[in-house]
């Protein structure tokens, strides 16, 4: 299997190199330049395997030619038996034909351990086969950095440092970074908001000079392992809910475009699915440009769903550049032309293109508050604020009440506890038995202005497990 850059002038690589590459050397993302495509009968023969088997049927042809079958799968086995529930990524019914896709039972809590704790044993298995040694710089708004932390704290090779806005986290969000101590992780809180945290390090990726000969490593969306990791809980749900004899829609609450390019991969690969909701809040970038073909920057507010707190959506790249006929031009064209002036429209027929799939909602903190309240009335279950609105786009966007909505459950209630506080059930959250004691654990943070020289030079000084690079 081979990747090659959405903006078309960076080297194919192989998934070896992807992994550690991250962003192409044109500024670009890497996908794979074809993508494996199963059969119904295939995919049908999948029913009732455990997950880390069906996720080795998923991504098998992604890692061919880099890692061994065998070794891929003792890494797969290891990466989903800490999750807590058997089932890995269970369905919770709602009503009738409505489920919700619990992806919360991974350490931090949250969707992205689905990734992130795959990426710390690949990056693992890797480095200790090169005999190399990297920096891993990444920007959270809220989930990535806890569950990146967590994949990769016991990582020989890797430095971790993890920026977030400074107070726009929540809480639990925070602390679940801070409270891991170990000489290759340093969190950093920038006084600025989650676009400035990750233009920071799209800088970091274009010059690498200020690391002295170490390399950087992405552990962001705009990995490749990330996207690749996403799909098989599409694959997942769906045979749970009689696919692939029947097609199934989704809901997805997303900020950065990730998880539901995820389940534009895996309809691409086979699996019928027949509607995608891009689900997100006030910052609404993608819903308008699904809803009017209008991708432009705009002032980011805060919400309580901070996760999706994103102004500029990275991995809507990939998405554009198959809109493109995979033109690298054309893409290094539309970003130029973004950089420039904040925003762009593409040409009717494209953009029908990408209607005859997805539909999109903004849901504001109200509208948000209300959901979680309603689904707790109507059945006692109790949902973080992005997967509440996730639900409310599934209702007011849903195509057809015959085929199973599958809303995505992004993170755990607990830790958004100020939603459900606004929301007014009354129901007291209860962090779960491994992170009971939390709130006494101590912290360790460094407050950095937003200063992208200030950074490095954080950085520089105590990468090395704590030696200078």
């Amino acid at each position: 299997m081979r990747y090659i850059s959405t903006r078309g002038q960076a080297p194919a690589l192989n998934f070896e190199d992807v992994l550690l590459a991250g962003l192409a050397s044109d500024g670009g993302l890497y996908v794979p330049e074809n993508l494996p495509r199963f059969t119904q009968e295939e995919i049908a023969s999948w029913a009732g395997l455990p997950y880390h088997e069906l996720a080795f049927r998923v991504m098998r042809p992604f890692v061919t030619g880099s890692i061994p079958d065998a070794d891929f799968k003792k890494i797969l086995e290891e990466t989903y038996g800490v999750f807590s529930h058997n089932a890995v990524a269970p369905l919770r019914q709602l009503n009738g034909n409505e489920w919700v896709l619990e992806l919360f039972h991974g350490p931090t809590l949250a969707f992205k351990d689905f990734a992130l704790q795959l990426l710390g044993r690949l990056l693992d298995y890797v480095l200790e086969k090169r005999g190399e040694r990297v920096v891993i710089v990444g920007a959270t708004s809220g989930d990535t950095g806890s569950a990146a932390i967590e994949g990769c704290k016991h990582c020989e090779n890797v430095d971790i440092f993890i920026l977030h806005p400074h107070n726009r986290v929540s809480e639990v969000q925070r602390r679940q970074m801070t409270t891991i101590f170990g000489e290759n992780i340093h969190n950093i809180a920038i006084e600025g908001n989650f676009d400035d945290c990750q233009e920071m390090v799209k800088a970091s990726f274009a010059d690498q000079s200020f690391l002295k000969g170490t390399r950087l490593v992405a552990v962001n969306s705009i990995n490749w392992a990330r996207i690749m990791a996403q799909i098989v809980y599409y694959f997942h749900a769906a045979l749970q809910l009689g696919g692939p004899a029947r097609s199934v829609s989704f809901s997805v609450p997303t900020g950065n475009f990730g998880d539901i390019f995820a389940g534009y991969l895996a309809r691409n690969m086979g699996l019928p699915i027949n509607q995608l909701i891009v689900a997100t809040n006030r910052n609404d970038i993608l819903h308008r440009f699904m809803s009017g073909n209008q991708y432009v920057k705009e002032t980011l507010h805060a919400t309580l769903s901070p996760s999706m707190d994103i102004m500029v959506s990275s991995n809507f790249e990939r998405l554009l550049f198959d809109l493109h006929g995979r033109n690298g031009a054309a893409i290094a064209g539309l970003m130029d032309t973004f950089k420039q002036g904040g925003g762009f429209s593409v040409e009717q027929e494209r953009w029908t293109e990408a209607r005859k799939l997805f539909d999109s909602l903004a849901v504001d903190d109200t509208q948000t508050c209300e959901t979680i309240a309603e689904v707790f009335e109507q059945t006692g279950e109790l949902l973080d604020p992005h997967t509440a609105i996730g639900v409310k786009a599934a209702r007011e966007c849903r195509r057809s009440l015959d085929i199973p909505m599958v809303i995505l459950g992004t993170a755990h209630p607990v830790k958004f506890p100020e939603a459900v506080e606004k929301a007014g059930v009354g129901k007291a959250l209860e962090l779960p038995a491994h992170l009971s004691d939390l709130f006494e654990r101590d912290e360790r943070c460094t407050v950095l202005p937003n200063d992208l020289k200030a950074v490095q030079a954080f950085v520089s000084q105590h990468g090395n497990r704590g030696k200078p690079l």
